[in-house]
């Protein structure tokens, strides 16, 4: 970039391209390990949480439920979650993790880290640290 001082709108943008790209990276980097960004987020809100029905685990990722009964479905056609009807609503399915999930989460969230260890681990220390305080005053200017 040029000397002259960019908006807080230029900034933005580029922030989102990079982000996307970055996503774009970690994405392929992931599914050539095997599991996509995407579908290790299910795995892990599902690691994490335990078996819950279809609707919880779509507002937990903030998904359309429609987009996450596909994703499961996927899931479930591979082994990598299984569904049981809900002792407390039997109109509602429990997803849960399955042990070749857990096995496929463990191996997709290792290639996630392999490929931002790469990214990042160009930066140094300082500089690493300095973006860690950008990302929590941008977090912060968003209320999260």
């Amino acid at each position: 970039m040029s000397d002259r001082m960019a908006t807080p709108g230029e900034i933005g943008l580029r922030y989102l391209s990079l982000g996307y790209r970055l996503r774009k990276v970690v994405d392929d980097g992931m599914t050539a390990g095997g599991l996509s960004l995407a579908r290790t987020k299910v795995l892990q809100v599902l690691d994490r949480r335990g078996a819950m029905r279809q609707s919880s685990l779509a507002q937990e990722l903030g998904h359309a439920p429609r987009s996450v009964t596909q994703s499961v479905e996927a899931l479930e056609r591979e082994g990598l979650v299984e569904r049981a009807a809900d002792p407390e609503d039997g109109r509602s399915k429990l997803v849960s993790l399955t042990p070749e999930g857990a096995r496929a989460l463990a191996a997709g969230t290792a290639a996630g880290e392999r490929v931002l260890r790469e990214i990042f681990g160009t930066l140094e220390r300082e500089q690493l640290v300095d973006l860690g305080k950008l990302l929590d005053a941008i977090a912060a200017g968003l209320g999260v």
